[in-house]
């Protein structure tokens, strides 16, 4: 048995690493989770002494010892779209100074997938959970139930009454973009969604119901696709919807990437943006204000979303009272060229 290591595995110990900084064990687990509390020239000692042992955290244990993991797990539906990575980074931003580890989960839309990740990650015993929206198998709600984990729900309102939402409203983002429309004078107005999850689909609601009320609905001028959203597929709907209704004058796109596909095809084809057709995202994902024309998008507080949601939860962990309902964090209509 190496003389650093512990009985069992031969593995550097916590103990250790706190002898060789001259810290109590509580410093040094501490300071090895980035609490922020803890001395800045303590924290450097006890990083140096994990250094030269090669010491690694053992979080199994860890959890075993405390109940509860120091591990926050965060499940979004995708990698690939801005909106989550900005997300991500503001929950991380929150957790970081706290000494709490992000745990992050990908079920790529799929809720049996999701269901697959809520049953693995509560087998490490998270001391919360943040999770996107609110659609999800009956399984994984009674496995969230069971467990009591605190947790928070991100992007949307509404849901089970005793949840904790921050978010906005998508229905009414919706109904935001056909208004614009409207207001700019136009009478053909279409829907181009790709992924069709539950928030585009909250989305294209919002925008059925504003154009009703205006008495302009026609359901020959949508194109929904369950693809994966993208700028290539963007220039792919739009031709397919000119195709279908030439007259077609304004259109609303579940997501920025598909409406800058559009620009995109509209400039290829010689179609003039707005005088022909106008054009409105959603998200206003960075490149939206660079295009051309530049791209008129409804602003979602994404990163406002991730910051708000994990002090939600941070709160909840602290024993804070916090009421049960919304926090609605709004959207904003960045009006520019293409419409």
């Amino acid at each position: 048995m190496s003389r650093t290591g512990s009985r069992t595995t031969g593995r550097p110990t916590l103990a250790e690493v706190a002898r060789l900084s001259g810290v109590s064990p509580i410093t040094a687990s501490r300071a090895l989770r980035g609490v922020s509390t803890v001395a800045p020239e303590l924290a450097q000692k006890v990083m140096a002494a994990a250094a030269t042992l090669g010491y690694v955290a053992n979080p199994a244990a860890r959890a075993l010892a405390s109940a509860r993991s120091q591990s926050v797990v965060v499940l979004i539906p995708s990698l690939s779209n801005q909106l989550f990575i900005d997300t991500l980074e503001a929950i991380h931003e929150v957790m970081r100074p706290r000494g709490l580890e992000v745990l992050i989960g990908n079920y790529h839309y799929d809720i049996a997938e999701e269901e697959n990740l809520i049953r693995n990650y509560l087998a490490y015993q998270p001391c919360g959970m943040l999770l996107t929206g609110f659609e999800r198998s009956e399984a994984s709600r009674q496995m969230l139930a069971a467990s009591q984990v605190p947790c928070v729900h991100m992007m949307e309102l509404g849901g089970e009454d005793d949840a904790l939402s921050v978010g906005f409203s998508q229905h009414a983002a919706g109904r935001a973009a056909a208004r614009h429309l409207i207001e700019r004078g136009r009478r053909r107005l279409g829907f181009i969604a790709a992924q069709l999850d539950p928030r585009v689909m909250q989305r294209a609601e919002g925008f059925r119901q504003a154009l009703a009320e205006a008495g302009l609905q026609a359901a020959e001028l949508e194109v929904l696709d369950p693809q994966p959203s993208s700028i290539g597929l963007g220039g792919t709907l739009f031709s397919r919807l000119l195709a279908r209704a030439p007259d077609v004058d304004g259109i609303f796109f579940c997501n920025d990437d598909l409406a800058q596909g559009a620009v995109l095809q509209a400039l290829r084809e010689g179609i003039e943006v707005p005088r022909r057709v106008a054009m409105v995202g959603f998200n206003d994902l960075p490149a939206s204000a660079h295009m051309v024309p530049r791209l008129t998008s409804i602003r979602t507080p994404r990163a406002a979303v991730g910051r708000g949601a994990a002090q939600a939860l941070l709160a909840l962990l602290d024993g804070k009272r916090v009421a049960a309902g919304q926090q609605d964090l709004g959207f904003e209509l960045m009006v520019r060229e293409s419409s």
